[in-house]
């Protein structure tokens, strides 16, 4: 899954923009094909480009498998997906960024707007109570407030399981914070589920937690978390040298900065699709908050990306309407 990555260079690109883009083809929105990658988020923002294109812009939307290195590769390299609605373009520099000089690719606009984020969170109840605990460091003054489950007298930061980038950088970041001096141990959960069933655990309890999470996700919807801030600003150089590197030995403080969500789009796609359909592209974006709330009512009623896309649709009009033209809008309820 997409959040176990941490990226290890800053993508510094202009991403290619609706207006720069010279002029499109008369519209041709016929045989689109939409990649929906092996994740909640991107699952739902698929069927919600399918539903839209189909029912607002007469598109006619195939959507198939996908997973951002080999489909945003393939895009580049032989025109095919057409869209990639989630496109964690960080991920992928090289490719990105030779596919956008090469002009294979345009990235009409974000799809996230606040960019997936990774990090150390804490209960929104325990930020409400405890105002003066911004960053990290704040939190690592109180152990008393984050008990360790199986030592009461220190306290814990909960990592994710092996073989995530978060938990490598989760890991140097406990050595550059000097936690363990400071009275935590770090813990390993295991598995997603451990890590998940932490934060249930602690909310069920209203104790209080601290630990490595992403967003977007289900449970950030379901428990409201606060992420802290960290006390340095970000160096790309460092990060690769070793905030991502589970063998250096002497990690710093180093800001976890958000990656890019991206849409990405073939160019021969954006040329022959016409302007509104590029226009929807470009503004379709959504923010952390709404998705995390979405892909908690999913996974609270077992529910697929369709199901998930329909649901949005009839509840955040106030948020979908803002992408599309008012005639679209009106196909789009009426499909409902």
């Amino acid at each position: 899954m997409i959040h176990r990555f941490v990226k290890s260079t800053c993508l510094a690109i202009a991403m290619t923009s609706v207006a720069s883009i010279a002029a499109y083809a008369a519209d041709d929105c016929s045989d689109v094909t939409i990649a929906a990658m092996n994740w909640q988020s991107a699952e739902v923002l698929a069927s919600l480009d399918k539903f839209i294109l189909e029912n607002g812009y007469g598109c006619t939307v195939s959507v198939i498998s996908g997973d951002t290195v080999p489909t945003l590769t393939s895009m580049a390299e032989r025109g095919q997906p057409d869209i990639a609605p989630e496109g964690w373009v960080d991920l992928v520099p090289e490719v990105i960024n030779r596919g956008l000089s090469e002009k294979k690719l345009v990235a009409p606009g974000v799809a996230l707007s606040d960019g997936a984020q990774q990090g150390w969170w804490i209960p929104k109840y325990v930020a409400d109570a405890h105002p003066d605990i911004k960053t990290i460091a704040d939190a690592l003054k109180h152990p008393e407030l984050f008990p360790n489950p199986e030592d009461s007298s220190k306290g814990a930061v909960f990592n994710g399981p092996q073989g995530w980038g978060g938990t490598v950088v989760t890991t140097q970041f406990f050595k550059a914070y000097d936690a363990a001096n400071k009275n935590f141990d770090l813990i390993d959960t295991g598995s997603a589920a451990g890590l998940d069933g932490s934060i249930a655990r602690a909310y069920e309890n209203k104790q209080g937690w601290l630990g490595y999470y992403w967003a977007p996700t289900a449970i950030l919807g379901r428990y409201p978390m606060v992420k802290l801030n960290i006390d340095a600003p970000h160096d790309a150089d460092e990060w690769k040298r070793c905030n991502s590197n589970a063998d250096c030995p002497d990690p710093k403080i180093n800001d976890w900065i958000a990656d890019k969500v991206e849409t990405v789009v073939t160019t021969k796609f954006s040329e022959r699709a016409g302007e509104p359909v590029m226009t929807y592209l470009g503004n379709r974006s959504w923010s952390n908050a709404t998705v995390n709330e979405l892909l908690s009512w999913m996974t609270d009623n077992q529910a697929n990306g369709d199901d998930g896309a329909k649901h949005f649709l009839e509840n955040k009009k106030d948020v979908w309407s803002k992408w599309v033209s008012p005639e679209a809008a009106e196909k789009i309820e009426a499909a409902l």
